[in-house]
């Protein structure tokens, strides 16, 4: 008599650690915001439609994606560069101080700053060979 019981115990155990596990990941996925997530993975993949596409002389956008929660990546090629030939530290240095101050600016970055997104830029040469990457944080443009 005392196994039946047992085996019942076990069941139940089973079924409610299922039925617990399958309410905690729908609870978890029901409070994220579906909209915005929406309305940023449709503007990304705009931008995409578009590449690669050159947006400033001598940089070319390859692609942009939503790599984690409020964060977007832009993949760009330095056109004219070459790793091996190429002042990494200085051109990096330049780079990173124009895009904050286009991010500040740039009213298609808007909608961006207005959620607090982490801007990274990905950078590549000629060769596809990466060069470096310079990340802008909200602190950085607000």
């Amino acid at each position: 008599m005392q196994q039946p019981t047992k085996k019942k115990r076990l069941i139940v155990l089973v079924i409610s650690a299922i039925v617990a596990l399958s309410l905690t990941l729908v609870l978890f996925y029901s409070f994220k915001d579906p909209v915005a997530d929406k309305e940023m993975t449709e503007l990304i993949a705009k931008y995409n439609e578009n590449c690669p596409l050159i947006i400033q002389e001598g940089i070319q956008l390859e692609s942009v994606s939503l790599p984690k929660e409020k964060v977007v990546q832009y993949n760009l090629t330095l056109v004219n560069v070459k790793k091996e030939t190429a002042e990494i530290d200085v051109i990096k240095k330049n780079i990173e101080e124009s895009l904050i101050s286009t991010t500040k600016e740039n009213p298609g970055l808007k909608v961006f700053r207005d959620q607090n997104y982490t801007l990274i830029y990905n950078y590549k040469d000629l060769k596809n060979e990466y060069l470096f990457e310079v990340v802008i944080t909200p602190q950085q443009y607000k």
